[in-house]
């Protein structure tokens, strides 16, 4: 058991609770961020709320499309390909927004972009369900961008508001987001039944992100008091820019194209598992319920394998085992979709979710220090979701041209066998920019 570092508990793994900004130089350079701070933390239930809401919000808006997605195609009489460009455009946005959340954050603080993701997120949502086509595409790439925001500034409120608690605090936000999509699944086509059309079921979710935006006014507005513009979430400690070349970097790239693969398995998962069990028989609102219940089921495996990876010095079983996982819910998938579709849901929500745990753990496990924790996952969520977004597009024109499921599940297969080798390089006990005795 060399493997096991028995001295670090979690809450005590290195870089994890590491804070971006020095706190010697904080408290010298700008007291006035010290003081925004403690506006803040007086305000402790506040903050807690609008964690919790903003990551409520962070999945939801996608998950819900899901089981809808047949009657959204067949609205506008968009043919497999095409209707997969609902979940295919908000990654791409995902991906690109990533590279000018941070930019966004130094120039107007943190809360206040936090803020207005939500409101952006809002009027995305009520866009896609505007009566022409282009509303629905462009609306999507504003739900794209928006959930971008909120995906990378999120960790990095948390590491700076609450380093000592960043793992718990983690949890938190984390648990929150699955949970929204949870629900967000569960409820599409009971919503779509209630209101009458998949237009009340989608739009609906513009109650929870403008209740959230609501929750953070408050708060960007004692941030941008307390200091000129805020205070960003991530800039490097003593004002050092550079680092090690991420670019040349092989590690680096593994643990992006480990980010990007298991994003682009989910992915897959959300756009087309519910048609997957509709094409065999199964029930709109079953096949919802299925669905919701594989999301659920995330929370175990994205709880649990970042706690496992915190106490190991190397994750490359880790990344095994969820590669494993996975590629023995597509198999059943494709042999049984129906009969074992609750087996399969479960395989697949464990293997999702630690995939998505470990991904977020190794990113900073394999950083030397904070600022590189910050520039890989910056790094990694930008190709990661640039990556994914041609999973659902490609299985959905595969899907199309087969007219089945055999020959797209099988290049799941691939891609679960391609995770398996990019965990085993990922998870090696090396950092990015430190040379190796």
């Amino acid at each position: 058991m060399s493997g096991i570092r028995s001295e670090a508990p979690l809450s005590e793994a290195p870089l994890i609770e590491a804070p971006l900004i020095d706190a010697e130089e904080d408290l010298a350079a700008a007291p006035q961020v010290v003081v925004a701070r403690r506006r803040l933390r007086a305000h402790p239930a506040l903050l807690l709320a609008g964690i919790v809401l903003a990551s409520l919000n962070m999945r939801a808006a996608l998950a819900g499309v899901s089981p809808l997605l047949g009657e959204i195609g067949g609205h506008f009489g968009l043919a497999a390909t095409a209707s997969s460009l609902v979940t295919v455009i908000p990654l791409v946005f995902m991906g690109l927004g990533s590279i000018v959340a941070p930019k966004l954050a130094r120039r107007w603080g943190t809360e206040t972009v936090l803020c207005g993701a939500l409101v952006l997120l809002c009027g995305g949502i009520v866009l896609r369900v505007a009566p022409p086509v282009v509303a629905l595409f462009a609306g999507c790439a504003v739900v794209g961008t928006a959930i971008a925001l909120l995906n990378v500034l999120m960790p990095g409120l948390i590491k700076r508001d609450f380093p000592e608690k960043a793992a718990g605090m983690t949890g938190l936000y984390t648990t929150a987001m699955v949970l929204g999509a949870t629900v967000s699944a569960a409820t599409a086509v009971p919503l779509e039944e209630a209101f009458g059309s998949w237009q009340g079921s989608l739009v609906s979710w513009a109650l929870l992100a403008g209740v959230a935006a609501l929750v953070w006014v408050p708060q960007a507005v004692m941030s941008r008091r307390g200091t000129h513009h805020g205070e960003a979430a991530a800039r490097p400690a003593h004002g050092v820019e550079d680092g090690p070349r991420l670019s040349r970097s092989a590690l680096a790239w593994q643990v992006t194209l480990f980010m990007g693969s298991q994003s682009l398995i989910a992915y897959v998962t959300i756009a087309w598992m519910p048609t997957i069990f509709t094409d065999h028989g199964m029930g709109k609102g079953e096949a919802g319920l299925v669905f919701a219940f594989s999301t659920l089921v995330q929370m175990a495996g994205s709880f649990v394998v970042p706690l496992l990876a915190g106490r190991m010095r190397r994750q490359r079983v880790l990344g095994v085992m969820v590669s494993a996982l996975m590629a023995c819910g597509v198999v059943g998938l494709m042999v049984a979709p129906v009969a074992g579709a609750w087996l399969w849901a479960v395989l697949l929500g464990l293997g999702q979710g630690g995939a998505l745990g470990l991904a977020l753990t190794m990113m900073v496990l394999r950083s030397g220090d904070a600022h590189t924790a910050a520039r890989v996952s910056g790094m990694a969520q930008t190709g990661g979701y640039l990556l994914a977004a041609v999973g659902p597009l490609a299985l959905g024109a595969v899907h199309q041209v087969t007219d089945g499921w055999s020959v797209p599940l099988v290049l799941m297969l691939v891609v679960c066998a391609g995770l398996a080798l990019l965990g085993m390089g990922a998870g090696r006990d090396r950092r990015i920019g430190v040379s190796q005795a």
